[in-house]
């Protein structure tokens, strides 16, 4: 059996990226999905590209947690500045666009809160301006009248997660990548000479695993002994009926949960983290539908009467404090890590092209020490 160079595990955006970047650079690579490709978070999320830090997190965990967070701030930086170079990259749409991200404050008491959270964004690098009501009706006028205000990051924006992790992959097969679908990890051996994998497949060896699974990535890391605090959380999305052009940015709101956005044939896209149902599977909970288009409703008034055309839910990946695990597992050596919960979709193309780097010996562009799991 000769040995992959690596073998990544997941088919989602982290996974499919890494596959292609560590090709790309010449390594023998193997990627093993348990189903098919894109079919969990990387292809049924709402595709926003963030780099604020989140409302929900500051509000119940305080500025001091926030202080902590923003060190995440130059890795999601990073990332959006990799999403614009990789439709040319890559030769093939990707549906980037970054007009702005938009977080409208429900009260001035929000207000005076996103004001605080903004300067521990500026003093971690993140360009924010702070709109006031007058602002808000002559940048932004199609928002509800009644908002307090909005702090704007004008390098935000939105992808398409349906194009996003097909392309990665296409392009891995292209550099030599193998992609081994219905391949779920049963159990995995390891030594001082790497690791092998038992599949339904069969076993494969490699000198590095990229452990890139997603919500099920605790259950990966266990095989190797490793104990993540990595969670699964069911969420759901909706999609309208064709509109004229209407809102540039995409949308944050403080007062519930919500992301807005209108993708380039004139949808909205509406989530926000609202929960899903767990029935072996997640399910859209209609309870939660109806509430997430209400808020929807409330902060672009124009979404009234709007059809809902399609809704889905998928597993998410989750920490308690929001922040990354990343990099070679401590005393598991050549077994990485590339999870980044909540906001996988965003760092995707930056970390794993790191991760990759540190895999191969190189020198990455992206300094992902400040994630490692602790020893």
């Amino acid at each position: 059996m000769k040995p992959f160079d690596l073998i990544v595990v997941g088919g989602g955006l982290s996974g499919a990226a890494t596959a292609y970047f560590a090709s790309r650079r010449g390594a023998r690579v193997l990627l093993l999905e348990k189903a098919d490709l894109n079919l969990a978070a990387s292809g049924s999320n709402a595709g926003s590209i963030h780099a604020q830090i989140p409302f929900e997190p500051y509000r119940a965990l305080g500025p001091d947690w926030a202080e902590g967070y923003a060190a995440t701030i130059p890795l999601f930086m990073a990332a959006i500045d990799r999403w614009s170079r990789l439709e040319a990259e890559l030769g093939g749409s990707l549906g980037v666009s970054t007009k702005g991200g938009l977080m409208a404050a429900a009260s001035d008491a929000d207000m005076a809160d996103l004001e605080r959270k903004a300067a521990i964004e500026r003093r971690a690098g993140l360009p924010v301006e702070l709109w006031d009501r007058g602002d808000l009706a002559r940048r932004a006028p199609f928002l509800a009248d009644d908002l307090a205000g909005a702090a704007f990051c004008p390098i935000e924006g939105k992808a398409d997660p349906f194009l996003a992790t097909p392309l990665f992959a296409r392009r891995a097969m292209d550099h030599g990548a193998e992609i081994r679908r219905n391949a779920p990890v049963q159990a995995i051996d390891h030594d001082s000479d790497g690791f092998v994998l038992e599949t339904p497949e069969g076993r494969f060896a490699a000198r590095c695993v990229v452990n890139a699974a997603g919500a099920e990535a605790a259950r990966v890391a266990a095989m190797v002994g490793l104990d993540i605090a990595l969670e699964g959380h069911p969420i759901q999305v909706a999609v309208t009926e064709k509109r004229p052009p209407l809102l540039p940015y995409l949308v944050y709101y403080t007062g519930e949960k919500l992301t807005l956005k209108q993708a380039a044939e004139g949808g909205f896209l509406i989530g926000g983290g609202w929960p899903a149902r767990m029935r072996g599977a997640p399910w859209v909970d209609p309870v939660s539908l109806a509430r997430n288009l209400a808020v929807a409703q409330l902060v672009l008034p124009a979404l009234s009467g709007a059809q809902i055309v399609r809704s889905w839910a998928a597993m998410v990946n989750g920490t308690a404090d929001w922040h990354p695990i990343l990099g070679e597992a401590p005393g598991v050596p050549g077994f990485y890590l590339n999870l980044v919960p909540w906001m996988g979709f965003t760092a995707a193309p930056a970390v794993s092209e790191a991760l990759v780097d540190l895999a191969l010996g190189l020198e990455p562009a992206l300094d992902l020490s400040r994630f490692f799991l602790a020893a």
